[in-house]
């Protein structure tokens, strides 16, 4: 199964925005991800709404991040990109009257829970700002 990258795309946009100061157009975004411009907009658009980023039309428009990327965590854009599933592992549901299956979820479940509360915790713990500085400070 491919693991689900949105997140880790969405944050390489917006820190390049960031360390560009200026506006990136879809198009530009796109040919970096290598991806349509309409699919950049529909990624765009909830962070968006929730005030993160804002466009521009016409000559020198495009994204432009709207907040403080030192105020915006990790988790905030893991929650405007819907939550996407953290984890690739699940829980079996092909046969819950199973004792055997039953008895796989009770050990399971609670590890699998503590380890996205964990992920989650690391999430809120990490900006935009720090991802951005990290980056400049390799290519120094």
């Amino acid at each position: 199964m491919k693991p689900n990258e949105k997140l880790s795309r969405m944050l390489h946009i917006l820190v390049h925005i960031h360390l560009h100061q200026g506006a990136a157009t879809s198009e530009t975004i796109a040919q970096m991800l290598g991806t349509n411009a309409v699919v950049v907009r529909r990624m765009m658009a909830n962070l968006r709404n929730l005030g993160y980023v804002q466009s521009h039309n016409g000559r020198g428009g495009g994204w432009q991040l709207q907040r403080d990327p030192a105020t915006l965590s990790v988790l905030d854009i893991y929650r405007a990109l819907g939550e996407p599933g953290l984890l690739a592992m699940g829980l079996s549901q092909d046969h819950p009257h199973c004792p055997v299956e039953q008895s796989v979820s009770f050990f399971l479940e609670p590890a699998l829970k503590a380890a996205e509360q964990n992920l989650l915790e690391q999430y809120a713990g990490i900006t935009l700002f720090d991802i951005a500085e990290q980056a400049t400070s390799k290519s120094r």
